[in-house]
């Protein structure tokens, strides 16, 4: 039996429960994305305000809140052998698993669930910001897509966008607390907007506007609301203050795949959606998602996939072995064995690391300016080239330090550099 929890209302009024933590010694554990982190970087500001104290560890914690995650069936067992791990504490779980997979929770034991609204409800009541690096700021919840295989649609549910000014105002106290880097994060950032008359390049525009030495990366966007707002980002994308980079989630270079994931494009258009950003900015990082062993994915299929990513190069490739869900359409269909997703992985593995060899080599030992954005450790720092190319510099500079450095070597996801 499925128990399908409302986003807003929890097995156990998960707000009321959200309220009741109180004076309390909390440690908090959490699974998967970036929104959740920003969800949990919420959650602390409401339990400090009501007078709770985090823990870095989970001994002597009077409560334990674990943020969980469920994109993928091999994080969803890491959660639940997280939750049976501390199944005898006082234990709230949120995140994405209590609304779609209940049943597996209830399974090991009966902690009390906070939905995620719940979250971003008491939040607004106190909108405090920490110092953080990088400063992340969600700008909605949900999708407005229906892909087959995804359960995260299930768990957060429609569009809904966050208010523009509530987004800027978070910017603004993340600059203020001296954060470069601002990551807007969402389910699918380019449809921001779309539900309350709003647009991303305007937000951006808007954003790139206030003072301060700081850069924003914009996160994940879905290629058919990417397309509908392409021009004016290409504009949005001119002001320094954007990192000019795209995450841009293909899942399969083959039609016939991405018809039955319903993902509402063609290989072909992504293809385009790239050309025309590389025709403006031919530097911009590019960064995708690919799902090998897609049920039906004939060899011919895969190797359609591996040709795409040969074909639009992109800096990184998120691969994931297809993993059938609870719930969605796909999860009554017949599977890959492992052995098969497997080989498809490192094929793709491989493929996708000769692209990164090939696109760092021209790079190297050319002179690009940066910025720097975090702190590694003592004596070496991480900065940026205005594309998001990941730079280590091995000398303390404060965060905000601006200046040009020499690509001396790659290491696949970053380069070495010295300053010039």
């Amino acid at each position: 039996m499925h128990h399908n929890v409302s986003i807003h209302e929890g097995i156990t009024g998960g707000c009321e429960a959200l309220r009741g933590i109180r004076n309390a010694r909390v440690y908090i554990r959490t699974f998967g994305c970036t929104y959740n982190h920003g969800d949990t970087r919420k959650l602390i500001e409401v339990l400090r305000n009501q007078g709770c104290v985090i823990s870095g560890s989970p001994d002597g914690a009077d409560a334990i809140i674990i943020n969980s995650c469920t994109v993928v069936e091999s994080t969803a067992r890491k959660v639940l052998r997280t939750i049976g791990a501390f199944s005898d504490s006082r234990l709230y779980i949120t995140g994405c698993m209590p609304a779609v997979e209940a049943d597996r929770i209830l399974a090991i034991c009966t902690p009390v669930f906070i939905p995620p609204g719940c979250i971003q409800e008491a939040y607004r009541l106190h909108p405090v910001i920490q110092k953080s690096t990088p400063g992340i700021v969600q700008v909605a919840q949900g999708c407005l897509g229906d892909c087959s295989y995804c359960i995260t649609r299930n768990a957060r549910g429609p569009l809904v966008s966050f208010p523009g000014d509530e987004i800027i105002g978070q910017v603004r106290q993340h600059i203020d607390l001296g954060a470069v880097e601002i990551q807007l994060t969402a389910q699918d950032i380019s449809a921001w907007g779309y539900d309350t008359g709003e647009s991303l390049p305007r937000l951006l525009k808007t954003i790139s506007l206030l003072e301060g030495e700081f850069r924003v990366r914009i996160g994940m966007m879905n290629p058919v609301t990417l397309q509908r707002i392409m021009p004016d980002l290409l504009q949005a994308f001119e002001g320094e203050k954007i990192f000019q980079f795209i995450h841009m989630p293909i899942q399969s270079g083959s039609d016939a795949v991405l018809k039955r994931m319903r993902r509402g494009y063609s290989a072909a258009d992504c293809r385009a959606l790239i050309d025309t950003l590389r025709e403006r900015y031919p530097d911009i990082t590019i960064l995708t998602d690919m799902i090998v062993g897609f049920p039906g994915e004939s060899e011919d299929d895969f190797l359609q996939s591996l040709e795409l990513v040969r074909n639009i190069r992109p800096n990184k490739v998120n691969i994931t072995r297809f993993s059938k869900r609870q719930g969605t359409d796909m999860s009554g269909v017949h599977d890959f064995t492992d052995y098969i997703k497997k080989k498809r992985s490192r094929m793709m593995s491989t493929c996708s690391e000769e692209v990164y060899h090939a696109i760092n080599a021209s790079w190297t030992g050319k002179t690009v300016p940066f910025i720097v954005t975090e702190k590694i450790r003592e004596g070496s720092v991480v900065a940026r080239t205005p594309s998001y190319l990941g730079v280590v510099l091995q000398e303390d500079l404060p965060l905000g330090t601006t200046g040009n450095a020499i690509l001396t070597e790659e290491r696949m996801y970053y380069f070495i550099g010295s300053r010039v």
